[in-house]
């Protein structure tokens, strides 16, 4: 390990589950802490390790690459170990099973709580209390032990209870109906999880300034990161005009909320292809007018100033997608770009991941498991003078470390590592009875 990883020798016992609580801990896990899952092979997570654990190369088929992708469409018989709704967030971890609803493996947690710096979870409000570990449970057995809570709606107020994926969160928080367009239902939009990666680097962010209190004054912390509120800086405007003014915001499709005029995604040459244009002031205005070879329309009076362009905003739009989509999206960006004018095009997955200038230092190898084949994939978007934070290992198998946290973490002996075996305790793969309910 690079001795300069800024959280190494910082262990997380982590109880998070999907994506939310997962990339918190990914993200602390790619600085160097030891992050080790807690998985029960009786209790299958919706979507922790991948849509169902009896997925099959047909139903794989049906729904969305980021559940259904497994290596060559094909999940397996063991589709937890191959599905990207958990590769991308299990890399640097590790992967330890136990059920922790039974004595002896609750027994085991609190062990493993007791040489952990950070216990982290983003359940169901009440899971790890009826477990027996609410915080002054876990504290009695760290008492310096730093706790992040990641609620969906938060651990108090009138959504305590409420449960619900990023999808969900997304929705109450008001994303929903400012990001559709200004025709359309909110009903009509596509379900986004963007709320999972805000509230997992808020989570992440949130448990460093802890770790580095308690390095000041040796005391821990409970955090709580509610997912709801780590969502709403993706519209701070409307949030705060609905405090300041009472005003509630409308959808405006792609305009600007800033009074940028035009500002919009316009259609390219070609099948689906799009750029997105943004005249950000007068002398962007200007530019694009003369790229365009100052067409009669265009220079009209009035159209000089953004709020002259505003009060005609539908029809410069209208005239601006007949041009672009008789120019290729490559060209026309790269040359509006030379000429002044803010634009850039509108990629696909697939046009992204293949752009040249996520190709310098962007991709990482991820190492090939027993279930997954090597592949490049996107290491972490950030860097460190003295560290070199990116992938180490794989993302961890279920079950893959059992060896090291019961005998060389929690020091087991031979034959009580047996009997927690025998019991079930220590598997690498889910219960079959399980699997048949799920």
């Amino acid at each position: 390990m690079n001795q300069y990883l800024p959280l190494a020798g910082v262990r997380i016992c982590d109880f998070s589950a999907v994506w939310a609580g997962q990339t918190a801990t990914m993200y602390l896990a790619d600085m160097g802490a030891e992050c080790i899952k807690v998985e029960n092979p009786f209790i299958w997570s919706p979507m922790t390790r991948a849509a169902s654990p009896r997925i099959n190369k047909i139903t794989a088929s049906f729904i969305p690459p980021w559940l259904g992708g497994h290596p060559n469409g094909d999940p397996g018989p063991r589709p937890w170990n191959n599905s990207p709704a958990f590769i991308h967030v299990m890399r640097n971890k590790k992967s330890f099973t136990v059920d922790s609803r039974r004595p002896e493996g609750l027994a085991i947690v609190k062990a493993l709580i007791r040489v952990s710096d950070v216990l982290a979870e983003n359940l169901a409000i009440g899971t790890l209390e009826k477990l027996g570990l609410d915080d002054d449970a876990i504290r009695a057995e760290r008492p310096d032990i730093i706790i992040l809570h990641m609620p969906a709606f938060g651990r108090t107020g009138d959504y305590v209870q409420g449960r619900g994926y990023g999808a969900h969160i997304d929705a109450v928080a008001g994303s929903t109906i400012l990001r559709g367009y200004r025709d359309s239902s909110p009903l009509t939009n596509v379900q986004i999880f963007a709320g999972d990666y805000f509230a997992g680097m808020h989570g992440a962010i949130a448990t460093l300034a802890a770790l580095r209190h308690r390095r000041r004054t040796g005391e821990g912390q409970v955090v709580e990161v509610a997912q709801l509120e780590a969502s709403s800086q993706m519209f701070p405007q409307a949030a705060m005009d609905a405090a300041w003014n009472g005003r509630a915001q409308a959808s405006i499709g792609n305009r600007s909320i800033e009074g940028f005029v035009p500002n919009g995604v316009f259609p390219a040459r070609g099948d689906d292809r799009w750029i997105a244009i943004s005249c950000r002031d007068e002398a962007e205005w200007a530019a694009l007018v003369a790229f365009m070879g100052s067409p009669a329309w265009a220079a009209r009076n009035g159209f000089e100033t953004a709020s002259g362009r505003a009060a005609h905003e539908e029809e410069i739009e209208e005239r601006l997608a007949e041009w672009t989509s008789r120019h290729d999206q490559q060209e026309l960006f790269h040359a509006l770009q030379r000429a002044g004018v803010t634009a850039g095009p509108v990629l696909s997955a697939k046009d992204a991941a293949e752009d040249p200038h996520l190709a310098v230092g962007s991709w990482q190898t991820l190492p090939a498991t027993a279930d997954y084949p090597e592949t490049p994939f996107a290491r972490p978007a950030y860097r460190f003078s003295k560290s070199d934070v990116g992938i180490r290992t794989e993302p961890a198998l279920f079950g893959q470390h059992n060896d090291y946290v019961y005998r060389d973490l929690l020091g087991l002996r031979d034959e009580e590592v047996a009997k927690f075996r025998e019991s079930g305790h220590i598997a690498d793969t889910y219960d079959p009875e399980m699997v048949a309910r799920a």
